[in-house]
């Protein structure tokens, strides 16, 4: 496979992945916002959201405040911004309609009537009370995607790298939701255990669809541990950091390469990590700075990933297609700053 057609379709998965991830993020910051529970802070939740993007320093260049609708507006129609819903969806089109040839028509006119539609949607705006129907759109038009993908594509490298693009955008969103919400969200120690504690924690787990499997693994109070243990190392929660990584794994290994014994070696060792670690050991060490190590990791990992497949080291990421520019996450460091 050409090494162009395999960067055009990782980033086809994770342009795809991330409009739905926003979608959920968004959601669930908008019905919080309108909770009495919330915080005291005016907009703290949507000033949490720009943290959990990395996009905070963008939105305060260009906006007065974060009130929901200049958040809402930032993260799902602004064009200028690369991490909207807007642009995520032009990305996974546009990446593509580069590589037609080497997907389903099925797929392609899936992903091309979604991108037409979100235009549409952008022209005539959102009304406030279909935000959730919008939202709603989203998350079935990339649950289309995979699906069709699922069912008409050949189990070869071109699905591999459709897969490595979403299970690995995945798990990036999964731990920022988590290192975000627990270190921002609990401005003080009088809050955790409170109301706020629990609709906050409820929120969490409706935005990684994972409230009633929380009921069906634990059928007891909602709590942080529980919370972390479901999200960082059950492989039977879906959008886990260890079902996320399970998939990465297996997927590198499959694909695998003559350079790619570096990039084995350190997805392995994080995968090692997780398949082995206790949520005991994890909060004795500090779920922040375990967190914010996974990210960084991750972040080093996207980058040997684009080395080992799509680009010498020469020639990134100089010559970076800007496509994958728009998409790259920002360092944990960058992330809390």
């Amino acid at each position: 496979m050409l090494s162009s057609t395999a960067d055009h379709l990782y980033w086809l998965g994770r342009g795809t992945e991330r409009a739905e991830n926003t979608a959920r993020m968004l959601d669930v910051t908008y019905r919080m916002s309108l909770l009495k529970q919330s915080v005291a802070e005016p907009h703290h939740e949507w000033r949490a959201m720009l943290s959990i993007s990395g996009l905070h320093e963008d939105f305060d260049a260009r906006y007065d405040e974060p009130s929901a609708a200049s958040v809402m507006h930032f993260m799902a129609l602004d064009e200028n911004n690369p991490g909207s819903i807007y642009n995520s969806i032009y990305t996974a089109r546009e990446n593509a309609r580069a590589i037609r040839g080497a997907i389903t028509s099925e797929m392609w006119e899936a992903l091309n009537s979604t991108w037409l539609e979100m235009r549409r949607i952008r022209a005539a705006g959102i009304a406030e009370d279909g935000i959730s129907s919008f939202f709603e759109w989203v998350k079935e038009r990339s649950h289309l995607s995979r699906g069709i993908a699922h069912g008409t594509l050949l189990r070869d490298d071109i699905f591999r790298f459709l897969r490595l693009g979403t299970f690995f955008e995945r798990a990036d969103n999964t731990a920022r939701i988590l290192d975000v919400k627990y270190h921002i969200l609990l401005p003080s120690v009088a809050d955790i255990g409170g109301a706020a504690d629990y609709y906050h924690w409820g929120a969490l787990l409706r935005s990684v669809s994972a409230f009633e499997s929380y009921r069906k693994v634990y059928r007891d109070l909602i709590t942080p541990k529980r919370v972390a243990e479901l999200l960082i190392l059950r492989p039977d929660m879906p959008r886990s950091l260890m079902a996320a990584m399970n998939e990465v794994n297996r997927l590198l290994q499959e694909i695998n390469g003559p350079r790619a014994s570096e990039l084995l070696r350190r997805c392995g060792q994080l995968h090692g990590e997780l398949r082995f670690g206790t949520i005991d050991d994890i909060f004795a060490r500090g779920l922040h700075e375990y967190l914010s190590e996974f990210l960084e990791r991750t972040y080093d990992l996207g980058d040997l990933i684009n080395t080992t497949y799509f680009w010498s080291t020469d020639e990134w990421p100089a010559t970076l297609p800007a496509v994958a520019q728009s998409l790259k996450m920002p360092s944990s460091s960058q992330l809390m700053a």
